[in-house]
This record gives C-alpha cells, sequence and structure tokens, in this order.
C-alpha cells in the first residue's frame, strides 16, 4: 500500500509539467523597410513571418527554411 502512494505521489508531481510553445518571434527588418502584415494564415506550424532583404516579407521556418522556396 506504501509503495502505491509513493508510485502514485511520483506520478503527481512528474504530471505538472508544461509545454509552451517557442514564441513567435519577428526578426525585424533593417531601417527605412515598412512591415508588412502577412495576408494568408501561417501555412504550417513553426513558421515566422520574417523579412527577407530580396524578396521582403515571407513565412520562415526554422528547419524547412522560406515558404514557397525562397533561397
Amino acid at each position: 500500500m506504501l509503495r502505491m502512494i509513493a508510485a502514485l505521489a511520483m506520478a503527481g508531481a512528474l504530471s505538472g509539467c508544461v509545454v509552451v510553445d517557442e514564441p513567435a518571434v519577428v526578426a525585424g527588418p533593417p531601417a527605412g523597410v515598412a512591415y508588412v502584415a502577412p495576408v494568408r494564415p501561417v501555412p504550417a506550424p513553426g513558421y515566422v513571418w520574417r523579412y527577407h532583404p530580396r524578396h521582403g516579407w515571407g513565412w520562415w521556418h526554422p528547419h524547412y527554411g522560406w515558404y514557397a522556396g525562397w533561397r
């Protein structure tokens, strides 16, 4: 009985873990570049709205890179 209580207490203590999504960080453009808000929704989880020096504003993912194949 004591082992069962200890096991339940341990499970209860470990069940309080919180998983938080990484905050969406918008990389700021260089000085003089106007912010353009996205028109379409996020293509998939993990993409952030970021400025590209050659193509302008677009969706960027840390693993997949630029949405629509920008380099």
